[in-house]
């Protein structure tokens, strides 16, 4: 059962917007903020409406009912009335529970995505670039927009390194649920016995921070230029065009080479910096809100080893939901990739549900 008084509050807080924005009380810069959420209250107040009026609706049907005056086709459809009540009140409840959830305000924000390959070595860094095309695929599909930031190859051809951003709509809400540890199983080109080898790769998704996120002072800000430098020794560029910002408060340090241009360079830099400062801030946030944060599915902890890719038998386990799909490459071919992230939305739905009773 949800409080009363919770429903309750839904149903003053839109009528006291409505008086605000009819009588002309908003100010112009809260404008589009009061109205959306206008929107959002007005997407639920007929099921609130109809929740709490359930009690009264309720005992008038059983007056009916247990009226001896009554005639029976009457006391009938009285019956019926009350069998149907009570089946919407389930239905008016849920969908009350899912409204009063917790939202996520970075749901919507572009991200920021950072695989680099763990243990494993070089098998490791060819992993690392697997997923990446795995997230490329997938973003293709949904028509989001990809742009690397950086990229780090190794000798095999794999990646040792690679950040991406990902730009479109509620970005964050679904590549949230790929944070982790990645690990592969599979025999590699090099192994000349057929044993199979396990390799792992670290994912972090990071939401979009923009200045209004987060503030950070140019004072708490070291920046470095130096020279870039390839691979073998080689000199990428003939001037000190790589950039090394570290944040003096939380010691995170960022460095980017891939532009040609110290000024393209440093706003790389800074772009992963502020997702960065601002994901430590969030975390912060986050442990104090909740003691308990294995509660919900997105908790985004790197060190927590998410899923397994066994290449042998064709099948891709997700760990947190014990969900394993027999279809490994449609998989990795991002064809298959929603059926998972679906699975892992609603399973942290459940969880939050759980949570408000």
């Amino acid at each position: 059962m949800i409080p009363k008084d919770k429903v309750e509050q839904i149903i003053a807080k839109h009528k006291l917007i409505e008086i605000e924005l009819s009588g002309g009380k908003v100010d112009p810069k809260s404008f589009a903020k009061k109205s959306k959420e206008y929107s959002e209250l007005g997407s639920i107040i007929n099921t609130a409406k109809k929740y709490i009026n359930f009690d009264k609706s309720k005992k008038d049907l059983e007056q009916i009912i247990n009226d001896k005056n009554s005639e029976d086709e009457i006391s009938k459809m009285a019956e019926k009335e009350l069998d149907d009540l009570k089946k919407h009140q389930i239905l008016n409840e849920n969908k009350l529970k899912i409204f009063l959830l917790p939202k996520d305000r970075d749901d919507q924000k572009n991200a920021i995505v950072e695989i680099r390959a763990g243990t494993g070595g070089l098998e490791a860094t060819l992993f690392c670039a697997d997923l990446f095309r795995m997230y490329e695929k997938v973003c293709s599909k949904k028509k989001w927009k990809l742009d690397i930031i950086s990229i780090s190859k190794s000798e095999a051809g794999g990646f040792k390194e690679v950040i991406f951003s990902v730009n479109g709509d509620n970005i964050y809400s679904y590549l949230k649920y790929e944070s982790g540890v990645h690990r592969v199983q599979r025999v590699p080109s090099t192994e000349t016995q057929g044993r199979v080898h396990t390799s792992a790769a670290t994912v972090a998704v990071l939401p979009e921070a923009e200045e209004v996120d987060i503030q950070i002072k140019d004072t708490d800000l070291r920046i470095d230029v130096f020279r870039s430098g390839g691979p073998g020794g080689q000199s990428v560029n003939t001037t000190d065009s790589a950039v090394r910002i570290t944040h003096i408060p939380s010691g995170i340090v960022v460095s980017q080479q891939d532009e040609k241009s110290q000024h393209k360079n440093k706003a790389k830099a800074l772009k992963i910096l502020r997702a960065r400062v601002y994901e430590v801030e969030k975390q912060k946030k986050d442990m104090e809100r909740s003691s308990n944060r294995k509660s919900q599915i997105g908790s985004g902890d790197r060190s927590e080893r998410i899923r397994t890719y066994n290449f042998p038998q064709g099948r891709v386990t997700d760990h947190r939901i014990n969900l394993t799909l027999h279809k490994l490459d449609e998989f990795l071919s991002g064809d298959i990739h929603e059926e998972m992230n679906q699975s892992l939305r609603l399973k942290d739905q459940d969880l939050k549900l759980k949570e408000l009773k």
